[in-house]
């Protein structure tokens, strides 16, 4: 079927389920309540199923044409001694294919050209949305693609679910410095990580306590193994960008509403309009299994690919939710409760029993 669609939010997910309707056929209009879209240099992982999404898409090949392999990567301690593998390898042996790592600018600019090329799909910036009315008005469709403080979230479902905090902070940045190394650090109550994103940088984040500040940062991590100072000190501090680490609590019951009387409770549309929340606004999760960006992807994809199979008219809209539906919540909800776990398990005090497990753990 095709239809009028408004995507609220303009990231990863929101660009990407903007081109998955656009190809199906639907009218398409993206709103972005920042002037200009975020552009900081951290750097995405993407998983060979997300890989498939974006081949959908028709953003693969723009994908590969910036992205760099990631393999060969070490869960390391403090001093530099490997208690383990990322499962890299067994990732691509069972894909066929590597888990490729690139720059957030890189593949929004593969979106935005994706987008563009249409010729036909506005983007309006600096469009602050705090409800439905406006981006509902003539339109079969909204999409809340607006991050984990969505308005779109709020104004169909209520407030029960919203940021919760995690209790630590994390750093990122990108040095002009290639490691020899890669993978994560594990110490205690902290833990560091570096990936390459392109020829001669490194990308790192870095996971600490909520007090710890810039000027402490480079202390926390003084006595670590090269090169893990260098990479901080490689990295000019204005541009290291620090996020509260938040994750969506409660769990959503659903991530779609049908525009029926129970939304309509929560909604001031005297016809609710069908709502669909991808990414961070249906399931914002801590980045420990570098899942984010992957699963704004195959949200955006699912849901495109539901609306495309389903016969014209509301009813068609309807069935086409609770198919994405179906086949996103339980099993992205599953990943977002596994990642949280890990940050626990990574950030613990009690470093000799889960240095201990990590050993046993396949290599």
């Amino acid at each position: 079927m095709t239809g009028t669609a408004t995507v609220v939010g303009a990231g990863i997910g929101g660009l990407a389920t903007a081109i998955g309707l656009r190809r199906a056929g639907w009218t398409v209009t993206v709103l972005e309540r920042r002037t200009e879209l975020e552009r900081y240099g951290a750097a995405f992982g993407i998983h060979p199923t997300a890989q498939s999404a974006l081949d959908r898409l028709g953003v693969g090949d723009a994908l590969r044409d910036h992205a760099v392999p990631y393999r060969d990567a070490h869960i390391r301690t403090p001093d530099g001694t490997s208690i383990g593998r990322l499962p890299l390898e067994r990732i691509e042996r069972r894909a066929g294919r590597p888990e490729l790592l690139i720059s957030r600018s890189r593949l929004l600019d593969a979106l935005l050209a994706a987008l563009e090329a249409f010729g036909d799909v506005p983007l309006k910036l600096g469009e602050r949305v705090t409800g439905l009315d406006a981006p509902a008005a003539g339109q079969d469709l909204v999409v809340g693609a607006d991050g984990i403080r969505s308005a779109v979230r709020t104004a169909r479902f209520g407030d029960r679910s919203g940021p919760r905090r995690i209790g630590t902070v994390a750093w990122i940045g990108v040095a002009d410095l290639e490691s020899p190394v890669h993978g994560e650090i594990w110490g205690s109550g902290r833990f560091f990580g570096m990936t390459p994103v392109e020829p001669g940088r490194t990308n790192w984040y870095a996971t600490v306590p909520e007090a710890t500040t810039a000027e402490e940062l480079r202390a926390s991590f003084a006595g670590w193994h090269d090169p893990i100072p260098r990479i901080l000190d490689a990295t000019d501090p204005a541009t290291w960008i620090r996020y509260e680490m938040l994750h969506l609590y409660p769990a959503l019951p659903t991530f779609v509403s049908s525009g029926t009387r129970a939304a309509s409770r929560v909604s001031s549309d005297a016809r609710p309009v069908p709502v669909a929340l991808v990414g961070d606004a249906a399931h914002a999760m801590t980045p420990n299994l570098g899942q984010g960006a992957c699963t704004a992807i195959l949200d955006a994809d699912a849901l495109s690919r539901a609306l495309a199979a389903a016969p014209p008219g509301p009813a068609g809209i309807e069935g086409a939710l609770r198919a994405y539906d179906r086949e996103r919540r339980r099993s992205v909800q599953r990943t977002a409760f596994g990642s949280r776990t890990l940050h626990r398990f990574m950030s613990t005090e009690r470093t000799r029993l889960r240095d201990a497990a990590v050993r046993l753990l396949p290599g």
